[in-house]
């Protein structure tokens, strides 16, 4: 048996189970001593965030390896359940619909406990020894150290426009791999061998936008994008095939 350790990271998955399925059995065609690696936003916008979860906790129980981080949509759904000042307004705006369609409920305190346990529990950011993972990403401005910006959790779910207060020294020689903000798959693929990589094509958008510098006909967005951690060039991105909507994106 190869003793070569396959790490791959995904991101905002926002309730595609299907699409996230498929990703994992179809392309990355996980075995038991691979490493999966979610930088968050599970819920939200897609039909079956509930189906997300539950998939998470069956490849868990099942051997499999697979982490979990938070993200800005699980903050939402966490904030608005304990009634924090207006969040309760965001999240109406950004999904809120069709995740208690996926529970089958009208209201956020009739989520079952345990996926509100689970959104809780999770961390802010994981380190390898080649990489931070994290969902938006950090904040570098008004910093002394790099400590300090692991202290700095709201930024690590809900940062945008950072990579000009980037420090690469204070993480040299690891890269920081992100998700939050939908780009490109161009964009994406001109970033793998950067010292920052963002891997959300927003697969909950389902644009279908030419872009000429891809030289194929696949849509600018609209896919889930697996980073190969060990080889970023043999990475992929999976067409969403989940039924979505095209709310505005937070």
């Amino acid at each position: 048996m190869s003793s070569v350790v396959n790490r791959y990271a995904m991101s905002d998955i926002h309730g595609c189970a299907k699409t996230f399925r498929l990703a994992v059995e179809q392309y990355i065609k996980l075995k038991p001593n691979d490493e999966l690696y979610l930088l968050g936003d599970y819920i939200d916008r897609g039909p079956d965030s509930k189906g997300v979860f539950d998939y998470i906790w069956q490849l868990q129980a099942s051997g499999y390896k697979v982490f979990c981080l938070k993200g800005n949509h699980e903050d939402l759904m966490l904030k608005t359940i304990a009634n924090e000042d207006n969040w309760h307004y965001k999240w109406e705006h950004n999904g809120q619909r069709e995740t208690l369609m996926s529970f089958g409920v009208l209201n956020p305190d009739l989520i079952p406990e345990k996926y509100i346990n689970f959104c809780k529990s999770l961390n802010y950011y994981i380190e390898l020894p080649d990489y931070y993972l994290v969902h938006a990403g950090f904040d570098f401005s008004q910093k002394n150290n790099f400590n300090e910006v692991l202290q700095d959790k709201e930024s690590m779910l809900w940062i945008r426009r950072w990579y000009h207060n980037l420090k690469p020294e204070w993480i040299a020689p690891k890269k920081i791999v992100h998700g939050h903000t939908p780009i490109t798959k161009g964009e994406i693929k001109n970033q793998l061998n950067t010292n920052i990589i963002n891997i959300d094509n927003g697969c909950v958008y389902q644009l279908k936008v030419e872009a000429p510098i891809l030289n194929d006909d696949s849509p600018t967005y609209g896919a889930l994008f697996g980073l190969n951690l060990n080889n970023p060039d043999d990475s992929f991105f999976v067409e969403c095939i989940d039924r979505t909507t095209n709310d505005d994106a937070i």
